[in-house]
C-alpha cells in the first residue's frame, strides 16, 4: 500500500477499527480517545467533529491542534518499521498513533502509553 493511499483513508473508517482492536483486548473507547487526544491535541469533541466531517488521515493530522512534544519518545516497531526512523512526517504521525493503540491493546498501563 502506498503512503498516498494511507493518507487518503477516511479517519471515520479507521477510528472504529482502532476502537475494536483495543476492545477485543478488554480496553475501552475512552482510552483510545485519550490516546488520540494526547497525540494530536484535539479534545474528545474535536475528534468526533473530524469523524463526522469524514476527513482523511492527512487532513486529520494537518488540522490537529498540536502534536504532543513527547510524541518523539514513541519508539518501537509497527508494521515492520521502527517508528522513530520513519522519515515522512505524516507517516510517522500515523504510525505513532498505531503504536500507541497497539500498546493499549497489549495491556500497557495508560500512563506508560501516554509517556507520562
Amino acid at each position: 500500500m502506498t503512503n498516498e493511499r494511507v493518507y487518503k483513508m477516511a479517519f471515520s473508517k479507521v477510528y472504529p477499527l482502532l476502537v475494536k482492536k483495543v476492545e477485543r483486548k478488554g480496553r475501552t473507547k475512552s482510552e483510545v480517545d485519550a490516546v488520540i487526544c494526547w497525540l494530536t491535541g484535539y479534545d474528545a469533541s474535536g475528534v468526533q467533529a473530524q469523524i463526522v466531517k469524514n476527513i482523511d488521515y492527512e487532513t486529520f493530522f494537518s488540522e490537529a491542534p498540536q502534536i504532543n512534544p513527547n510524541a518523539a519518545k514513541i519508539s518501537g516497531v509497527i508494521c515492520g518499521h521502527r517508528v522513530e526512523e520513519i522519515e515522512d512526517p505524516l507517516m510517522q504521525k500515523i504510525r505513532w498513533l498505531d503504536k500507541l493503540v497497539d500498546e493499549l491493546a497489549k495491556g500497557k498501563p495508560i500512563e506508560k502509553v501516554l509517556r507520562s
